[in-house]
């Protein structure tokens, strides 16, 4: 009887929202503290000085050796987004950030329309992911956030504000325009355009009101340019970046002249596919499996995806396993757990160091086990028999 009070205990304070919130803003501030004593937060000063740049009408997209260590990959808008944060002492900055970048994420999760359990589900499935990105200051934690809500908006009907957000994160990050996914779920399309416009113009000369036109329209060019040499240098056998589906071909066979074509047009059709079963949009489950498919597929075909860029990917992972029936498929739960032990934990301390070193980061196989939920998801969409049941937003 006491072991059996004390689990139901336990049960209920993994299930105490509040108690979740407090863990994710705890991790953020832990997290923050360590980077804060670190000798470079190389990641928060390229952030930092993307606005201070802009201020001084300095290019946004060459190394600055003196300042940190890489170079900015975001656009524009970015130098606003990052304004309040840079113009604070680096480490309430850099604390700053990393709440804010937690708690769009978390707050995202918790507008899914699917029961409360299910929610917290995702919350603990994702949290070590979620350290990872941290780790690195990562903004990879809002895109995960930006496509969620772009999804939650567009099923709330409230297509203004989704073509905000996917428009926004558009121009921050190109992963944002994943949003669009979702379009063929959007209710009075025609409108739904012509608000994607509107952000559109509104957002580009946005940058411009602070400081130049001709500026801004150079830093677009530049960023251009800047993304595309980045491509080709991913693309190499020994980069950080190019953990996915190209990226593992490059790396196991060792030809870095493997192109992505072939694996994104494939991976597109796949992906396109399931748009033919009209009839299915209308069941929840579908759709949400579909914003599962979009979170995986963002990542695993990329070849700018690097460790952290997979919380997005992961959010994805976790929807499509508390989707999954009762009693869950046993292959389901086999993949979900290699999901865990390779994707989520390989790059931490938890994993056997050598098996990391040899052969999870030289051959990008941190995607592997993404991949293939990926191709189940896929199958699923292609061929599950969706029934139309309520969708239950306050518990199971």
């Amino acid at each position: 009887m006491v072991k059996s009070t004390a689990l139901h205990g336990l049960f209920k304070l993994l299930n105490n929202q509040k108690f979740i919130l407090g863990v994710w803003i705890l991790l953020a501030l832990l997290v923050a503290i360590k980077q804060a004593f670190q000798p470079t937060n190389n990641n928060y000063l390229i952030f930092k000085y993307v606005y201070f740049h802009a201020v001084e009408r300095l290019p946004l997209y060459i190394p600055y050796p003196n300042e940190h260590l890489d170079t900015n990959h975001y656009g524009p808008l970015f130098s606003l987004l990052i304004a309040p944060f840079a113009l604070l002492p680096n480490y309430i900055g850099m604390l700053l950030w990393q709440l804010a970048n937690t708690l769009f994420l978390y707050f995202a999760i918790k507008q899914l329309p699917i029961g409360i359990r299910k929610v917290n589900a995702i919350y603990w499935i994702v949290a070590h992911e979620l350290l990872t990105a941290m780790f690195g200051l990562q903004f990879n934690i809002s895109i995960a956030a930006i496509i969620i809500f772009a999804y939650v908006l567009i099923d709330k009907n409230k297509n203004f504000w989704a073509a905000f957000v996917i428009i926004f994160g558009f121009y921050i990050k190109l992963y944002g325009i994943v949003g669009l996914a979702f379009f063929f779920f959007a209710k009075q399309k025609p409108k739904f355009i012509l608000y994607c416009i509107f952000w559109a113009i509104l957002l580009f000369i946005l940058p411009m009101l602070f400081f130049s036109p001709s500026y801004i329209l150079q830093c677009y060019q530049d960023w251009y340019v800047s993304l595309s040499e980045k491509q080709a240098l991913n693309a190499s056998l020994t980069s950080m970046q190019d953990i996915s589906v190209m990226g593992m071909a490059r790396r196991i066979t060792g030809d870095a002249s493997i192109s992505n074509l072939p694996f994104l047009v494939i991976g597109l059709t796949l992906f396109i596919i399931p748009y033919l079963r009209f009839k299915m949009y209308k069941i929840p489950d579908f759709r949400l499996l579909f914003l599962a498919s979009a979170l995986i597929f963002t990542v695993i075909f990329s070849n700018s995806s690097e460790s952290p860029t997979y919380i997005i990917a992961f959010v994805g992972v976790a929807i499509w396993f508390v989707l999954q029936e009762k009693p869950i498929n046993p292959y389901s739960i086999a993949l979900f757990i290699f999901a865990l032990l390779l994707t989520s934990l390989s790059p931490s301390d938890l994993f056997p160091k050598y098996i990391r070193e040899a052969y999870i980061k030289p051959y990008s196989l941190k995607a592997l086990p993404c991949i293939l939920i990926w191709i189940v998801v896929t199958y699923q969409l292609m061929f599950k028999k969706f029934i139309l049941n309520p969708v239950k937003t306050d518990g199971e």
